[in-house]
């Protein structure tokens, strides 16, 4: 007997040619992507974002900066490589001294002057890293509140990830990113003082120690080769029972920055004292920087020394790219476990292993 043919009636079967419509709706489908990262980078945005000065983006660009991820690596290349016609016009000022000393109370201080001036500010300020989650030790520490309250200011803490002098890896594409939205402005302040604070006189212009003024060098760990490098001493905290002392040690480090050698620039590095509680001197400091760039600018080394600055940004980039290319090989990772465990049992040295090691990747 034929089977007959069943015919369904249900209303829920749909006719022959039409295509059947998803099951979720689109917007949500392309929020869930986003999540799970497969969403593409919208550089534009972000462009267009840092240009018109929208701290929001510009936070969300320097973040993508210091990303170790590759797309986003390349991602924010092209993205600086877009802002830097728009950068440069700034000055840039490193700020270095023991911690304690008043680093972010006296950044603070000279930010508002400058604010009521009608400039617009950006502090990148090093937090030391964690050498067990590389992240910032400090970051949940509350600083500067009156001048990150203030619409022309911005301020981006971010960790040192152990760069040299604790300066963050890629601080020199943060400066170009503020610079494009339009600070004039630019503070780097540093985790401390010691002999790798050089990596922050080569990305700023004017470089400021600032010092106690009741403690003696030598309790500060000021050592003579970061005083050669200084364009100002500032004696901090010169206020209450302080203010005497500072000002004897402001004649003191006169008398000593006139024994140290002629800076290139040609400029004589100046001692003041000041307090950034009751805002004594804080309009005079400002007043030796632009006497700084003016001086500069007129003999030249302004722009040389910015020159200089891309050309140690060239050598920092191939540096990072050489040492990114050779851990993140697979096969060198491999062999970097295997040297290890050998070195431990003393059947190899170190630096026949890292010989071999970089004979290996040439072969790649």
């Amino acid at each position: 007997m034929k089977e007959k043919k069943k015919q369904s009636k249900s209303a829920l079967n749909l006719m022959d040619g039409i295509e059947e419509p998803p099951q979720m709706n689109e917007d949500l489908l392309k929020q869930m992507r986003k999540k799970k990262g497969s969403a593409e980078i919208d550089l534009d945005q972000l462009y267009q974002g840092i240009i018109n000065g929208d701290r929001v983006l510009l936070s969300k660009a320097i973040t993508l900066a210091e990303s170790n991820l590759e797309q986003h690596q390349q991602a924010a290349r092209t993205l600086v490589d877009r802002c830097l016609p728009h950068a440069g016009k700034s000055v840039r000022i490193g700020v270095t001294g023991v911690p304690g000393v008043g680093k972010s109370t006296f950044i603070e201080a000279m930010g508002m002057h400058l604010i009521a001036a009608g400039h617009k500010i950006a502090v990148l300020a090093v937090d030391p890293s964690s050498q067990r989650s590389k992240g910032s030790i400090l970051g949940d520490k509350t600083r500067m509140e009156s001048l990150s309250a203030e619409a022309n200011a911005f301020i981006r803490p971010s960790p040192s990830s152990g760069a040299l002098g604790g300066v963050a890896r890629k601080t020199r594409e943060t400066i170009v990113l503020c610079e494009a939205a339009g600070y004039d402005i630019i503070f780097v302040e540093t985790v401390g003082v010691g002999q790798s604070e050089i990596v922050v006189k080569s990305m700023t212009d004017f470089f400021l120690l600032l010092v106690l003024a009741g403690a003696g060098d030598e309790l500060q760990g000021i050592k003579r080769g970061i005083m050669e490098m200084a364009d100002s001493i500032v004696i901090h905290k010169a206020d209450e029972d302080n203010l005497k002392r500072a000002q004897v040690k402001v004649i003191t480090y006169e008398n000593a920055l006139h024994l140290f050698p002629p800076s290139d620039s040609g400029w004589i590095p100046k001692s003041i004292d000041c307090s950034s509680i009751t805002g004594y001197h804080i309009p005079e400091i400002w007043e030796i920087i632009e006497e700084y760039t003016s001086f500069t600018r007129n003999n030249n080394f302004f722009e040389h020394n910015r020159q200089e600055q891309e050309v140690a940004r060239l050598h920092q980039t191939l540096e990072e790219y050489l040492r990114t290319s050779f851990y993140n090989n697979p096969d060198i990772k491999e062999l970097i476990k295997d040297f290890e465990a050998l070195i431990r049992l003393r059947k190899i040295s170190p630096y026949q292993a890292a010989g071999e090691l970089i004979s290996k990747h040439k072969q790649k």
